[in-house]
């Protein structure tokens, strides 16, 4: 029986997909073999010796203490992708809202006073002071092109806009999923002076820790629209109302209020709703839970963020033993050597590195001796073993 500690709520379809003669799944539980969190912060938590797993049912992992999961040999799996179509859909209406002026229209209007007639009157005298522009034919520039950046770059092709993409990491799969109308920019700095959007779909790390300055911002076309809804700190807040102010920003939309941005007539912030719909609750709760499940009875890792992508089929009649280490020379041969001391065959196994760490899943003919076990965790540089019934 596996034991799943949830640190939040975790949606139920997800915690469906643990099945109950497996699992025993409570917020308050000894000795668990996993923990399901949100946006719990585990930075400060004392992490249980039987943990084996962590599962982020999002995108984002600076809420779990990382580093620490890899020097125990633990993976830290999130649920990329899967939230994406309810933060696409929320940057579409955050441009309609900023190139219309919706958030200072509403307000105009909700403060309106006087009978129907005299509303009448004053809407029609201050409607000027609202007009915007339309989306068709502007340039949105995307930074950041993993799930969501792809979702929302493809989305504002559909929509008549042009796009530019910059994201030095992406993959050869990413890039699949792409529209080919996607123009690609070799730099931030080269993208920044040819568009009037600009939205942020990165983690927030020292590299993009305010990645939009106000240096940058200098280099903006005049009139640009700054939409983030990535992580708080990515732009500088200071720099951008600074910028509003002078009139080279038109507006800001993001989903991180403050005190400095909250009432400001050119910005709205919205609170932190970037993944808030039921179904992006439901399709994070279910990856994970599946990515997790995974790990635990077979030792597939999938969407980690600490370990590399091991996946391996299993076949009858074999016996499963998984080895994390750190990643240097002559590990592999320690471990099948201790293996074949004790007379075990091995039937197949896959290897893979990432970082620091590396991953190894056995599957050898005849059950794992403890024995063995102890002698394999003894090899200086191993993290966790454990044998998968």
């Amino acid at each position: 029986m596996y034991k799943i500690l949830t640190l939040n709520n975790i949606s139920v379809a997800g915690l469906e997909r643990l099945p109950r003669e497996r699992y025993e799944v409570a917020s308050e539980i000894q000795h668990p073999d996993a923990i399901l969190v949100r946006s719990y912060k585990m930075h400060d938590m004392d992490i249980p010796a039987s943990l084996k797993a962590v599962g982020r049912a999002g995108a984002g992992v600076n809420n779990i203490p990382v580093e620490k999961m890899s020097a125990r040999g633990i993976p830290v799996f999130n649920a990329p992708g899967a939230n994406a179509n309810a933060v696409k859909e929320l940057v579409i209406a955050s441009m309609l809202m900023a190139c219309r002026n919706i958030g200072a229209a509403w307000d105009f209007a909700r403060g309106l006073e006087g009978d129907d007639a005299s509303i009448d009157k004053q809407t029609e005298a201050g409607k000027k002071d609202y007009a915007g522009f339309e989306l068709p034919g502007r340039t949105l520039g995307v930074v950041g092109l993993g799930a969501i950046g792809r979702e929302v770059a493809n989305a504002a092709i559909a929509l008549g806009m042009k796009v530019i993409g910059f994201d030095p990491g992406i993959t050869v799969e990413g890039a699949w999923r792409l529209s080919s109308q996607v123009q690609k920019a070799a730099s931030f700095d080269e993208m920044i002076g040819k568009v009037d959007f600009i939205t942020f779909h990165v983690p927030l790390i020292d590299a993009t820790r305010n990645m939009l300055n106000a240096a940058r911002l200098a280099m903006a076309k005049k009139g640009l629209v700054v939409l983030n809804f990535a992580r708080k700190g990515i732009v500088d807040d200071e720099a951008v109302v600074a910028a509003i102010d002078s009139g080279k920003v038109y507006g800001y939309v993001c989903d991180f209020p403050t005190n400095l941005l909250k009432r400001h007539p050119r910005v709205v912030t919205l609170p932190h709703l970037g993944a808030s719909t039921q179904e992006a609750e439901d399709n994070c709760a279910v990856m994970v839970a599946e990515q997790v499940r995974d790990y635990l009875e077979n030792g597939n890792v999938v969407n980690s963020v600490n370990f590399p992508e091991v996946v391996m089929g299993r076949s009858e009649g074999t016996y499963r033993l998984t080895v994390v280490n750190s990643n240097v020379p002559n590990m592999l041969s320690q471990i099948s050597s201790d293996l074949g001391k004790a007379g075990l065959n091995i039937i197949d196994m896959l290897n893979k590195s990432r970082g620091d760490l590396a991953y190894t899943v056995v599957d050898v003919d005849r059950p794992v001796p403890e024995k063995v076990v102890r002698e394999i965790a003894a090899i200086d540089g191993v993290l966790a073993v454990r044998v998968i019934e």
